[in-house]
């Protein structure tokens, strides 16, 4: 005898025997092509990321100034010392091992302290960047930029009233229009007073007659100048007007000219 469950329709089960059924779920197809390239990206990250680590801790001992040199100067051992940088750093900077042969060098640039030498800032022609002189400036607030001045800036020198009026230039004249910042000594360093900042800059020979005259009377001005600029010359000074009340200068009056009568009609 049979039950209702157990009867088919078509040799099909029927529908209260086909909903206690799982139906099967096809297997997922693997496509070994596409794990082995997820593979290779695991292990060539991992492979680039391990390089730039070594690389970035990778140092190399450089050249360092430890104290300014002047443009020109030949470059004493005790303005050298070593640094570690990184060996990516991408620049030309010179080997520790070297340093016996930059002693036999000179400077092309005003080197400051705390600068990584480069091939480019050396020369073994002593006649590079001679003629220039290092100068004391000491001024007071209101004579440089507020911000102060740092080694190896780009500055213009100025002329300004002084109390004495010895200056020797006339006020706003440009003294040096592109001089170099070599050294500055700040309030209370080396019994400095407190209200003054003594700077040692870089000008050329014949500029330095009238920069030490107007430095010496306390009439310089420091103006910071953008990389590669230079303070324009003084412009001409237009000759004064006359005043109302001064003399005019005569000019000189022209004489009749008479013809002598010969007589003859």
């Amino acid at each position: 005898m049979t039950t209702s469950s157990d009867r088919k329709t078509d040799g099909r089960p029927s529908l209260g025997a086909a909903a206690g059924q799982r139906i099967p779920v096809p297997r997922r197809e693997r496509k070994p092509a596409m794990a082995a390239l997820a593979v290779l990206l695991i292990v060539g990250g991992a492979l680039v990321s391990a390089y730039l680590v070594m690389a970035s801790g990778r140092r190399v001992p450089v050249i360092s100034i430890a104290q300014p040199v002047a443009a020109g100067q030949q470059i004493p051992a005790s303005a050298l010392r070593e640094v570690q940088v990184s060996a990516t750093g991408g620049l030309d900077y010179i080997p520790w091992a070297d340093r016996a042969k930059v002693t036999q060098t000179f400077a092309t640039v005003t080197l400051v302290k705390g600068a990584l030498l480069t091939n480019g800032m050396i020369s073994t022609d002593s006649s590079v960047a001679k003629g220039s002189v290092v100068i004391g400036l000491a001024l007071k607030p209101g004579q440089m930029p507020a911000g102060g001045l740092q080694p190896g800036d780009r500055v213009a020198l100025y002329a300004v009233a002084s109390q004495g009026g010895q200056s020797g230039a006339q006020s706003g004249t440009v003294l040096a229009p592109a001089a170099t910042v070599y050294d500055v000594v700040r309030p209370g360093e080396n019994d400095i007073q407190a209200d003054q900042v003594t700077v040692s800059v870089t000008v050329p020979v014949d500029q330095a007659p009238q920069v030490t005259q107007a430095s010496s009377a306390g009439a310089v001005a420091v103006a910071l100048l953008p990389p590669g600029e230079k303070a324009p010359q003084s412009p001409r000074q237009p000759a004064p007007s006359p005043k109302q009340g001064d003399e005019q200068p005569s000019q000189p009056q022209a004489t009749p000219h008479t013809t002598r009568s010969t007589g003859t009609p």
